[in-house]
């Protein structure tokens, strides 16, 4: 505000308690005053005279408040995309026109160093090298990521997608956790590599398992494609309470035998809900994991500088739409948690629910009853704990007390916390020109890895896991399998219909009861002298067209076989 009114305020009072701010100019009367709110990091202003007494030839371009790092902030959104060069003198003429102050080059160059400095501010990246100084991992983690883990439930999903060898995880210095958030569960792949790296890594965190991978080891290693292996595994694995795991186990294992002793050496806790030790939500499987690769697999053939820059841009789109999404949110929940509720809502309002005390419910649905305990928010169907959301059992007792449903949800799916995760913002990075790069840095020496290339054409797709079955393409013109349109080499049988009477030309038709043997006999409403021509010497017929169409050309073809000559009119 004083660079753009052209004045200059200095401190007069400052403590912890309240702040008092007046213009430099002693018989001038603008004064701010605010004080700290109670319990919190705000600051509310209690005072405010907006009106200047100073002379007006006391106000100069030059501003005592435009300090490097204000410019380094009035300047950072100007970086608009990676491409551009902003040289002190830019920033010299962009604060003049914009605010009219005039900087020195110094103070125009510290301020574009602050404004590099303050882009992505808390970012963490580490980078491994083998010896020689050749590349070997990178690791980088933006802030804005960093600071929005902390409102996510404590899952991570890990997938070997990106990488052609072993994955290293290196653990950070002090305690075990990712991000200074303590993570108790990870959802991993089938490789082992992954496994031993998290358990070596993070060695009380809980390490579970993806049960689609595992459903391609059951296939491999039974070389079964039974519809029954797959119909009874995957309710199993997310079933939340024991008797209903039990008994699609037991179905399971009748219909494969042998996948009892297999996945209870791979640990009933690794892969299913019911019996794992913490809370894994409804995050079963690694498809946040497949999804980023998915998106990546152009990328991925880019250079490495190229393609950690395409990633940065990616997750700053990304970024940048959730928190629309979010800040448009007006419900007290997420829209999906919102969507889930008014589902269950509908579904509990066929259940009749038994107060036995004031805390205690049964509560009957169907065949079934189940009993829901609010002081210790607990429900026999075990959805309300493990995914900390109301199941459809709670929301009945809900509806015939005083509940607040919104109370019972998790923070973790409440519009503060969706807003919290994306609020941070992962700034544009300016041209490499621009880079002041420190000398330890500069002078380091990368080299690139040691790759063996192969003879041929190089691979672009990946080569599928045993088990894993890929989809099949399908012809759109013989509508075969296994190819496609541009590929297809099948016969194609024409299919012709015979046209009714209305679509049949005259002529079409002539040659169509020529070849059948059959006498041409036109309607008089439609006559063709030239199908009837050309009928003629085959039927043995004389020609004799109508006065009203003649046809001297087609006279003139049928005489000479008719044994008569022809007169041109």
């Amino acid at each position: 505000m004083s660079m753009r009114k052209k004045f200059q305020y200095k401190v007069f009072k400052s403590n912890t308690r309240f702040i008092v701010v007046r213009c430099v100019h002693p018989s001038c009367s603008w004064r701010v005053r605010a004080n700290k709110l109670i319990e919190s990091e705000y600051w509310m202003v209690t005072k405010h005279v907006n009106k200047h007494t100073c002379p007006t030839d006391f106000k100069t371009t030059r501003r005592r408040q435009a300090t490097s790092w204000v410019v380094g902030e009035c300047i950072k959104r100007r970086f608009i995309n990676p491409g551009r060069v902003f040289r002190p003198r830019d920033v010299m003429d962009d604060m003049k026109q914009r605010y009219g102050v005039e900087l020195s080059y110094s103070v125009a160059w510290r301020g574009r160093e602050c404004a590099y400095e303050n882009t992505n501010p808390g970012s963490v990246v580490n980078l491994e090298v083998t010896d020689g100084n050749k590349f070997q991992y990178l690791f980088i983690a933006f802030a804005a990521s960093i600071q929005g883990f902390s409102y996510c439930r404590p899952v991570i999903s890990i997938d070997a997608t990106h990488l052609k060898g072993n994955l290293d995880l290196v653990p950070k210095e002090g305690e075990r956790c990712v991000w200074g958030k303590p993570c108790s569960r990870y959802c991993v792949d089938r490789h082992h590599s992954i496994r031993s790296a998290v358990e070596e890594a993070f060695p009380r965190a809980f390490h579970g398992i993806c049960i689609y991978h595992l459903l391609n080891n059951l296939k491999t290693k039974f070389k079964s494609k039974n519809k029954e292996l797959e119909q009874h595994y995957i309710p199993a694995a997310k079933s939340y309470n024991l008797q209903e795991f039990h008994v699609l186990f037991y179905t399971l294992c009748s219909a494969v035998p042998g996948a009892k002793e297999y996945l209870e050496s791979v640990g009933l806790d690794r892969w299913t809900r019911s019996h794992a030790p913490c809370r894994r939500y409804n995050i079963m499987t690694t498809n946040i994991s497949e999804l980023f690769n998915a998106v990546l697999v152009k990328v991925r053939e880019l250079p490495i500088t190229a393609f950690v820059n395409e990633v940065r841009l990616l997750c700053q789109r990304w970024f940048q739409q959730r928190r629309t999404k979010a800040n448009a949110c007006s419900s007290r929940m997420s829209m999906d948690v919102e969507n889930k509720l008014e589902q269950r809502r509908d579904r509990a309002q066929t259940m009749d629910v038994i107060c036995a005390d004031q805390y205690t419910f049964d509560v009957l649905d169907g065949e079934h009853n189940y009993c829901v305990d609010m002081a210790l928010w607990t429900c026999t169907c075990r959805k309300f704990q493990l995914d900390q959301l109301p199941c459809d059992h709670v929301l009945a007792v809900v509806r015939k007390t005083q509940y607040d449903p919104y109370d019972l949800c998790s923070l973790y799916y409440t519009r503060e916390f969706w807003c919290e995760t994306y609020r941070g913002v992962i700034q544009p990075i300016p041209h490499i020109s621009s880079w002041v790069v420190p000398p330890p840095i500069s002078t380091f020496q990368l080299n690139p890895p040691d790759v063996r290339t192969v003879a041929g054409r190089q691979r672009k797709r990946r080569i599928p896991s045993m088990g894993e079955e890929l989809p099949t393409p399908k012809c759109s013109r013989c509508k075969g399998k296994g190819h496609n349109r541009a590929t297809c080499q099948n016969p194609i049988a024409l299919r012709q219909s015979e046209p009714g009477p209305s679509l049949l030309s005259p002529i079409a038709a002539a040659r169509s009861d020529t070849d059948l043997g059959h006498e041409t006999d036109p309607s008089p409403s439609m006559p063709s002298p030239v199908a009837a021509a050309r009928a003629a010497p085959e039927l043995g017929h004389q020609t004799d067209p109508s006065p009203s169409m003649p046809s001297p050309v087609a006279a003139a073809r049928a005489a000479p076989d008719l044994g008569q000559t022809s007169a041109h009119s």
